[in-house]
């Protein structure tokens, strides 16, 4: 093997990394759906969890990736220690689909129907498929398709790069002396770990060591030890992320390791007392492509159905490791963990945003009974949900744009544009409940009252201000379509309210039946009123835009009023429900 070899091998060994890069990441945007509702079926059944696992690693084909999600998800709150246990077992089955897809370069036969199944044969193929996919004009999930492809293509190509590279490796002398040392099982496992732990990849380690293989020289007694350190390699990953994560966290990276330390001690053990005992003449032959993905599925199965059964203990084993301190332990809200998975950090900025609605919407209406009649306290709990989401929407807003430098899916970018539009309807919500809070504070401080005619008047109008942000709130969270389709003709019903409440005020100031103070409060409560019913008409219209595949609010809105009789049939409904006496 010369400097030329050399050379080729890094470079192959470059597009192999670069390809499983592209593909896992273009994987990830083009199965967001999917990994948010693998994400839903994360129960307290441990089966589930470990079903979760396994399904999300095989499709970004990457066990670290989806052990550091599982950190960020325990440093969020989003899981539990326990839950997080069984996804992490199921990670490591589902990181073993990689082995098999790169063990179809191994395949060796005269038959065409055979040779068609080799990579080298349908690579090309699929890289001009994917490249037209990237180039579409469309963009979107074909470009992400595309992108899965090229990526794939890479891998294989840097692999059979790689093979050619090392193909006379079997008669470089000290190439053999160096696989007869691995022989050893606790060099072959240390090997495995420092190789997996300079690369943090698992799935790429392995697919090495599948070219070290095809070169010929690899026994499987060499092999195998060096798949078991390969396990424990790959939790350097996740054991970084929780640097600066919160116990509970820091207990999920470290479960991970545990897990993949004591699968290996006990099959290390069990692999070197047979071989002590029994001469498998197998493990003198040389390892084939397809034997490391066989070993490697296997290695992980097993470790999983050892101690499945024992993972209760598995959690307390690293509760006492990371013992819990004396000053309570925080949940971070947005994790930048989360980050690496655009569609799941999405998804919990909709969670997030989802509190900033209640809390929003429940500030507004204890406003609203402060009208009613004024509290101190209540007064006081407004201004606090009012700095919670004045917190939220800081918090949103900045994760919103870190994701949205990421490359994300065309859905996950309209998602993420309307959050970041609704959130500023949710914060200027808040906002005019502290005005109303203000307008019922100067009627308490001057002694100021209604009329028992304006304050009838004005109940209707609050009436149905607390209607339209509940429908709102409901419709947001929920993603009702349904409901966001009643606010607009409930909005329309509110501005029609305010114009005829201001009429009548001026009315009765001409007949002296009210004083020109309390006449200033009634003025800045129907301006905040109105103000809230179009606010929540905007996240309707965000709401529904979506639905509709655009991001013009106002057009929605216009379609809506146009749509005739429902929209219609719908103002009638509340124009009667909210009629004045």
């Amino acid at each position: 093997m010369d400097i030329f070899d050399a050379l080729q091998l890094i470079g192959g060994l470059a597009l192999f990394l670069f390809g499983m890069n592209v593909m896992g990441q273009a994987l990830e945007r083009r199965a967001g759906n999917s990994l948010r509702s693998l994400l839903s079926k994360l129960t307290s059944n441990p089966w589930a969890g470990l079903l979760t696992g396994m399904g999300v690693t095989a499709v970004i084909q990457s066990s670290s990736a989806t052990t550091v999600m599982v950190v960020g998800f325990v440093n969020s709150g989003i899981m539990t220690l326990r839950q997080a246990i069984n996804v992490i077992m199921g990670a490591n089955i589902g990181t073993t689909v990689t082995a098999w897809l790169l063990s179809l370069t191994g395949i060796d036969s005269g038959n065409t129907f055979v040779k068609l199944l080799k990579p080298s044969s349908f690579t090309p193929v699929l890289a001009i498929i994917g490249l037209l996919f990237f180039l579409a004009k469309e963009g979107g999930k074909k470009r992400d398709t595309g992108s899965i492809l090229l990526g794939f293509a890479t891998l294989m190509y840097g692999m059979e790069i790689m093979s050619g590279a090392v193909s006379g490796l079997t008669e470089v002398p000290a190439f053999q002396q160096l696989f007869v040392l691995f022989t050893n099982p606790i060099l072959g496992v240390l090997a495995g770990a420092v190789l997996t732990a300079i690369i943090q990849s698992s799935s790429a380690s392995v697919g090495i060591l599948q070219t070290l293989a095809l070169a010929g020289g690899v026994s499987y007694g060499a092999a195998i030890p060096i798949i078991m350190g390969q396990n424990i390699g790959t939790c350097v990953t996740a054991i970084l992320s929780a640097f600066g994560a919160n116990k509970n966290a820091k207990r999920a990276a470290l479960v991970h390791l545990s897990f993949n330390i004591l699968g290996t001690a006990i099959l290390l053990g069990a692999f070197c007392m047979v071989k002590s005992i029994v001469n498998i003449e197998m493990l003198n032959d040389n390892a084939t492509v397809f034997g490391i993905a066989v070993a490697h599925s296997a290695f992980n199965l097993l470790c999983t159905f050892i101690l499945f059964p024992f993972a209760s203990l598995l959690e307390k084993l690293v509760c006492r490791l990371v013992p819990d301190g004396q000053t309570p332990d925080t949940v971070e809200e947005l994790d930048e963990r989360l980050l690496a998975t655009p569609p799941i950090a999405l998804q919990r900025c909709h969670t997030i945003a989802s509190d900033m609605a209640h809390v929003s919407a429940l500030a507004l209406k204890d406003s609203l009974s402060l009208v009613r009649g004024y509290d101190k306290v209540l007064a006081a709990k407004v201004r606090e949900k009012e700095d919670k989401t004045d917190h939220y929407e800081d918090i949103l807003g900045t994760y919103l744009v870190k994701l949205s430098t990421r490359r994300i899916s065309g859905d996950d970018s309209a998602e993420a544009a309307k959050l970041l539009k609704i959130i500023g309807d949710f914060e200027r919500i808040s906002d005019h409940a502290v005005e109303i809070v203000c307008a019922a504070e100067e009627m308490e401080e001057k002694g100021l009252s209604f009329s028992e005619e304006a304050k009838a008047e004005l109940e209707v109008l609050l009436s149905a201000v607390a209607e339209i942000v509940d429908k709102t709130a409901d419709a947001f969270v929920s993603n009702d379509l349904v409901a966001a389709t009643e606010i607009e003709p409930l909005e329309q019903v509110i501005d029609r309210l305010k114009e005829t409440l201001r009429t009548r005020h001026i009315q009765r100031l001409q007949k002296e039946m009210c004083t020109i103070d309390i006449g200033f409060v009634w003025t800045d409560l129907l301006a905040a009123l109105e103000r809230v019913s179009d606010h929540c008409s905007n996240v309707a219209g965000c709401v529904l835009e979506i639905s509709q595949k655009h991001m013009n609010i106002h057009e929605t809105l216009r379609s809506a009023k146009a749509g005739g009789g429902d929209f219609n049939a719908k103002y009638e409904e509340y124009r009667e429900k909210y009629a004045l006496k």
